[in-house]
């Protein structure tokens, strides 16, 4: 069966590649049906994500997870956006979906910053209110996804009915339309080809943090949007996982993984590979061919109709490989939705799926890992695999080489 695909960064006359224009109409449509589907006159959004569903705008994260931009959507109208300054003059000159007069400057408090006692949040909230009366919806729940305990208690205070809107914009969101599969799928192979770097400097010497400058580098090369995290762990600092990098020095015979976290217009990748440096002990090797089997296991679970606790059910407890219980396990073996957000729906463990498991659906796109301590006491193993759910079964997106253990640079 042919890759999906992932077929560059620029649209072209000779092929058909994401359609923007597409992509954005069936966010917007998705948000919309869940809004309606609910009890809400309104949706009051301020997760970073879900204002890029629906106003189909972004500015950078140090300033776009301050708690200060904002978008309305009102039953029946077009979207409303609140942003940082002169981002919403630039909205009005290069965003012609939107109507110029619904891109607003806003500012709320920068987290705090600029003290409620200031009056921002309730000139604001002031506004969104009169919005609501204007549409004849005065008295209907606004949802919220995520906020600020100020701006919630002057909503309360100016009267307004406060309901749970993330739940909805998560399951708005879980379903992907091809343009955005083949933007995830085009994030991926980005990450191939960092890999292929990495195993070429992977030697003797070169610190973690050399490593993930390295992969910054690359990606933002290829047209990266944004490098979320690279975790860089290798030697003695691979059990426990710390999920983090340092300047610690490779040396000859350690057991090294790495995950790359970036997105490309706005979709995101996870994605682990596990390395040795030069050779592989017995140890490292039975650690790896027990984390690559969890993980073939539960990509055998997956398909349409299938429930995240048979997916889950495949990997081992948490006393199986060394912890006291699932929390203190948690996110070692793991499933995680992908899209604009690092984690989306569905999240597959132990400690939630076995309670309150989902059902898998066609369109649905998540990350599975694994990870396997080896019985030296300090090496491991963690893999992941991007997985999304098609009509003929699961696809896998992530194709850097992992059914065996890469050892680098071979002595």
């Amino acid at each position: 069966m042919a890759p999906l695909p992932a077929p560059g960064h620029m649209g072209v006359d000779y092929e058909q590649r994401v359609d923007f224009g597409r992509l954005r109409d069936h966010r917007l449509g998705r948000a919309r049906a869940a809004l309606e589907a609910s009890e809400c006159g309104a949706f009051l959004l301020f997760d970073f994500y879900n204002i890029r569903y629906t106003t189909q705008t972004w500015i950078g994260g140090a300033l776009g997870d301050k708690m200060t931009r904002y978008a309305l959507l009102i039953r029946g109208e077009e979207p409303k956006l609140w942003d940082f300054g002169s981002a919403a003059r630039h909205h009005r000159l290069y965003s012609p979906w939107l109507d110029p007069a619904d891109c607003h400057a806003g500012m709320l408090g920068m987290r705090g910053a600029i003290a409620p006692t200031a009056g921002l949040m309730e000139s604001a909230i002031r506004q969104i209110k009169g919005m609501l009366e204007d549409a004849g919806l005065a008295g209907a729940p606004v949802g919220v996804d995520i906020v600020e305990p100020p701006f919630l208690f002057e909503m309360q205070r100016q009267g307004l009915s406060v309901v749970d809107a993330q739940q909805l914009m998560l399951d708005a969101r879980l379903i992907k339309s091809a343009d955005e599969i083949m933007l995830l799928t085009q994030a991926a192979a980005m990450v191939d080809g960092v890999y292929q770097d990495i195993v070429e400097v992977l030697k003797p010497g070169i610190r973690e943090n050399e490593i993930v400058a390295l992969a910054n580098k690359r990606l933002y090369e290829m047209g990266s949007d944004q490098v979320e995290a690279v975790n860089a762990v290798s030697g003695e600092r691979c059990n426990p996982h710390p999920h983090n990098f340092s300047d610690r020095l490779i040396r000859p015979g350690d057991q090294a993984f790495f995950d790359i976290i970036h997105s490309y217009n706005g979709y995101r990748t996870c994605y682990y590979r596990t390395f040795s440096v030069g050779s592989a002990t017995p140890s490292q090797r039975d650690a790896y061919t027990r984390a690559r089997e969890w993980m073939d296991a539960s990509i055998g679970a997956v398909r349409a109709g299938a429930g995240t606790d048979q997916v889950a059910a495949v990997w081992p407890a948490a006393t199986e490989f060394g912890f006291e219980d699932e929390m203190a396990a948690f996110g070692l073996q793991f499933g995680h939705g992908l899209g604009l957000g690092l984690h989306e729906r569905p999240i597959i463990s132990r400690l939630n799926s076995m309670r309150e498991p989902i059902e898998l659906q066609v369109g649905m796109v998540f990350a599975l890992e694994t990870y396997c301590p080896a019985d030296d006491g300090f090496s491991a193993a963690r893999i992941e695999e991007e997985i999304v759910i098609t009509e003929q079964g699961p696809r896998v997106l992530t194709l850097f080489p992992a059914q065996s253990l890469v050892v680098a640079n071979p002595y």
